[in-house]
């Protein structure tokens, strides 16, 4: 399979850059990924990148976003972070894909059981940890129940997979809120802003509504 080229990156839409990662995941599942001569995508993006999307996901090392999405070199920015969050590097970086490098989404990907939401419940403070998860913990705070403190702790693993979801709504909330090109490109539907959560137990990826 060729990499994306200026033609197959125009032709793409939002829309059928969504289906495109869905399908990825459906093969990643299936474990039928498409045949790829990564060498030879290297050879054809070796004078310019044309990505359809960027997906934003964590630093955890279960969620490479290439691969759960059965994606070549070349098809999609990668920005990660530990919790996935928004911060101004981030969000120049998505700005770069969408508005510059042409690509038609942006995803926020979050994924279950994820050690930088958990500390976030558990209100950890290490070093440059704590202002990372600073970040997080308006979404702990987002999700109501349970109201027992005793019960919103990482040691619920239902809580922190609530947390995890509400944190990907707030990441798309920030995204809209602090970057004016990507609300303009989204508003006008140059481009999509989406969320979805990856299940480290099955490899499968929920996209938000």
């Amino acid at each position: 399979m060729k990499a994306h080229n200026k033609e197959t990156q125009g032709a793409m839409t939002p829309q059928s850059a969504v289906q495109a990662l869905k399908d990825g995941n459906q093969r990643f599942l299936d474990n039928k990924p498409v045949h790829r001569d990564l060498l030879g995508q290297v050879n054809d993006t070796q004078s310019g990148q044309y990505p359809y999307a960027i997906v934003l996901s964590c630093v955890d090392s279960r969620v490479p976003a290439e691969i759960v999405f059965d994606q070549g070199i070349g098809d999609i920015f990668s920005a990660r972070v530990a919790g996935n969050s928004v911060n101004e590097d981030i969000l120049g970086s998505m700005e770069y894909a969408c508005k510059v490098a042409g690509s038609k989404l942006v995803v926020v990907l979050g994924h279950t059981s994820c050690g930088a939401v958990s500390a976030a419940c558990d209100d950890v403070m290490l070093g440059n940890i704590t202002p990372l998860l600073a970040k997080i913990r308006p979404s702990v705070a987002a999700v109501s129940e349970p109201k027992d403190a005793a019960e919103r702790t990482s040691a619920n693993k239902t809580f922190v997979n609530n947390v995890v979801a509400k944190n990907v709504e707030l990441a798309i909330e920030n995204i809209h809120l602090h970057s004016a090109i990507l609300k303009e490109m989204d508003d006008n539907g140059e481009i999509d802003i989406v969320g979805a959560v990856y299940n480290v137990a099955d490899g499968s990826v929920s996209f938000m509504s």
